[in-house]
């Protein structure tokens, strides 16, 4: 796959273009002897938007760099550095067209859809012998930064009362997320566990999703982490800033289609608690989907190895914006 690509495009209705400069850089203490790096910074074409170009551009320049797909589908860059150096700067840099989301097909917004209760949902993935293979059992399990665990199931309950709807029970858990969790920027870290930011009450957005997920296995429900990003405003006679935004973790889960003509048929909803937010598809135009996964351990921007450099600092610059404003902004700079 090449550093970078370009597509002929149009304008579209109902389409926004958004361009993304995801920036990440290490300063050491002490040179850094090799090192050897994965990156998910490539977001990938979906239903609700399409990758109009990407470049990734690595300084110092890789020995070696092979761009795969993951078992999810991610594209993924892994890159070796073999040289002597005190700081790398990697900068994923992109343009996407997002999409409003749209009906998946046979219409979520079906009677038959919005009928279905969430105890059938659970009940399709119970293990039975000889049970047609469904790819969203995957999503059932544990998984690093995800147990499965009795206190995310109580947590969940007064959302899942019995009978209820799957899609409008999953909607009242996201909401229950939103108000009842505080969003506090540094009161956790990536490693602090989901059941420690449920039971301090107060988190980040990964730590939302994360607690959603867990609630939601808990039940026996499958649900996956998405990462990526969201066009954020801001305040009121305030400027865009360049290097002002963040990365951004929402929630798909599973629902099966009501009397499906092939078994394993149906769609992934998401779900976003941090600004309670929900779609077919993507929570909104306004979002790009950079990656899936488990949980963040599967999407991590970027991790590695490195042999030298004990200590380090660590700089994360993202900017999302339209096109034309973020071409204004860096031409002021």
């Amino acid at each position: 796959m090449p550093t970078s690509a370009a597509r002929a495009w149009a304008p579209e209705p109902d389409a926004m273009d958004l361009r993304i400069v995801h920036t990440t850089t290490y300063a050491y203490q002490g040179s850094v002897d090799l090192a050897q790096h994965l990156v998910h910074l490539t977001p990938v074409d979906t239903a609700n938007q399409t990758v109009l170009s990407h470049a990734l551009r690595i300084d110092p320049e890789p020995a070696t760099r092979n761009d795969v797909r993951d078992a999810y589908g991610n594209v993924c860059s892994f890159f070796s550095l073999q040289a002597p150096h005190e700081t790398l700067t990697v900068e994923a840099d992109c343009l996407v067209r997002t999409r409003v989301p749209r009906p998946v097909p046979s219409g979520a917004t079906s009677p038959a859809w919005q009928a279905l209760g969430w105890e059938a949902v659970r009940e399709q993935f119970r293990y039975r012998a000889h049970a047609p293979f469904n790819a969203a059992s995957e999503f059932l399990f544990a998984s690093p930064h995800v147990p499965r665990d009795d206190r995310f199931a109580a947590f969940a309950r007064p959302a899942f009362a019995p009978g209820r709807p799957m899609l409008e029970a999953t909607s009242a858990l996201m909401q229950r997320i939103h108000t009842g969790l505080t969003y506090e920027t540094a009161s956790t870290e990536i490693s602090t566990p989901a059941l420690t930011a449920l039971a301090q009450g107060k988190g980040v957005c990964q730590d939302f999703a994360h607690i959603m997920i867990g609630c939601l296995r808990s039940l026996g429900l499958p649900a996956y982490y998405v990462s990526g990003y969201l066009l954020t405003q801001p305040p009121p006679g305030q400027p865009r800033l360049i290097g002002a935004d963040a990365s951004h973790a929402w929630v798909a889960v599973y629902v099966p289609e009501p009397a499906p003509s092939v078994p394993g048929q149906g769609a992934w909803f998401h779900f976003d608690p941090t600004n309670n937010r929900a779609g077919e598809n993507s929570p909104g135009e306004d979002y790009v989907q950079l990656a899936t996964g488990r949980d963040f351990s599967d999407v991590s921007p970027m991790r590695g190895v490195i042999q030298g450099g004990a200590q380090h600092t660590l700089t994360v610059a993202v900017t999302v914006a339209p096109p034309e404003e973020l071409q204004v902004l860096q031409a002021a700079d």
